[in-house]
């Protein structure tokens, strides 16, 4: 059988009936409510421990002192009435709690019934220490103002959380340390959690690899090592869909440098043929000046493995890197990119499609100048690529 659990009004009232009975046992006493002896036995136990060491059952103090019969109901209606100021306070607190039995809920009740029932009272009935409730209140400056610093603190992070909703407790931690606030990234998620403030948590579902099996492939030179030492010597790339009203869709190719996670070319086109793959490379050639000796990697896509990509390759003198077939791992680097740049435009603002092929360019474009320049990212200790480039090339120099 379960054990039942009751209230502590149920138990006052238990322990009150059995004090208003002074001729009754704790067996018949027991029987009427419906709980064991022993149980209410241990109520009572419980009831003359918190009553202090010296006290005593009612119907032991009338034999002990020789009471006359006037006496004892005199002393026994008064003991009543205490118990029943006892249930009240136990009821009151009951529902002042709501379920909650933490030390602060209780102090918090003395604090505000301590002008009915006096400090003392409430203390003994509720198993507190006096000493421990008057600590808890000489504190309450501190914890006012550790209240209005995590007021001041939450209406930053919606600031912060406001002008990109994608970001989430590190990077808000990041920009508020930059910002001049000593703060610690537990203390960010409590006060995001408690204001309701997420980043966005999506998944890429859709894939657009579509392999050509007579394409002669390339090695892997990556094996999953998505790091890079120094800047322009591996990248990494992919294609991504990107859908349009109408039941359109356009499709972008990117070429991301692995020792920042920048973003240095990108092609935006309304077909999936060669030359997107073509004119993203080209376009990450002109960013960086020269792309010679550096490594590139992809997926086996058709795309990927054309001859008009091996060409341009060549003339750039890239060499080319392949992950094997249908493993998203082996390209996970791009394969994340994509997913971040759609879930933070289109699918985490509740979006389905774009207006046209113009405004998903725009907005790529938008999100790409932003997250190479402003955008924390883990893998850079918090910084933006542009940032982290800039600072690598620094160190450099003082060295």
């Amino acid at each position: 059988m379960a054990m039942k659990v009751y209230p502590p009004e149920f138990k006052a009232d238990a322990v009150a009936l059995y004090r208003s009975r002074p001729g009754a046992t704790i067996a018949e006493v027991a029987d009427g409510p419906g709980v064991n002896r022993e149980t209410l036995r241990s109520w009572i136990r419980i009831a003359d421990g918190r009553r202090g060491p010296g006290a005593a059952p009612a119907r032991q103090a009338a034999a002990c002192e020789g009471e006359g019969p006037e006496q004892e109901n005199r002393r026994l209606r008064a003991r009543i009435a205490e118990l029943e100021k006892e249930r009240e306070i136990l009821r009151r607190a009951a529902a002042y709690f709501g379920g909650r039995d933490e030390a602060v809920s209780r102090f918090c009740f003395v604090e505000d019934m301590r002008g009915a029932y006096g400090v003392k009272r409430l203390c003994e009935v509720l198993g507190l220490s006096r000493s421990g409730f008057y600590a808890w209140k000489a504190g309450a400056a501190a914890r006012a103002a550790r209240a209005a610093a995590d007021a001041e603190l939450t209406a930053a992070i919606r600031r912060i959380h406001a002008q990109d909703p994608a970001n989430g407790a590190p990077r808000i931690t990041a920009e508020l340390r930059e910002q001049g606030h000593p703060v610690n990234h537990k203390r960010i998620e409590r006060l995001m959690r408690e204001a309701g403030i997420q980043g966005l948590h999506l998944r890429r579902k859709v894939r657009t690899t579509v392999a050509d099996p007579d394409a002669a492939p390339a090695p892997d030179l990556l094996g999953r090592d998505f790091t890079a030492a120094s800047p322009n010597t591996r990248y990494v790339g992919d294609i991504t869909y990107l859908p349009v009203e109408g039941g359109r869709f356009c499709y972008l190719a990117t070429v991301m440098d692995l020792y920042s996670r920048r973003l240095v070319g990108w092609s935006v086109a309304e077909h999936m043929r060669a030359e997107l793959v073509v004119d993203a490379l080209e376009a990450a050639r002109r960013e960086r000046g020269s792309l010679k000796g550096a490594v590139f990697h992809s997926d086996r896509g058709a795309q990927y493995a054309s001859a008009a990509f091996a060409a341009a390759c060549r003339r750039a003198g890239v060499a080319r890197s392949m992950g094997a077939v249908g493993s998203s791992a082996d390209n996970a680097a791009a394969e994340s990119f994509n997913a971040t740049l759609k879930r933070e435009t289109l699918q985490g603002r509740g979006l389905k499609w774009w207006s046209g092929v113009r405004a998903a360019r725009l907005a790529v474009f938008s999100w790409i100048a932003r997250y190479n320049t402003r955008r924390r990212h883990s893998a850079n200790g918090q910084l933006s690529p542009v940032v982290y480039e800039q600072r690598a090339a620094s160190l450099e120099l003082a060295a």
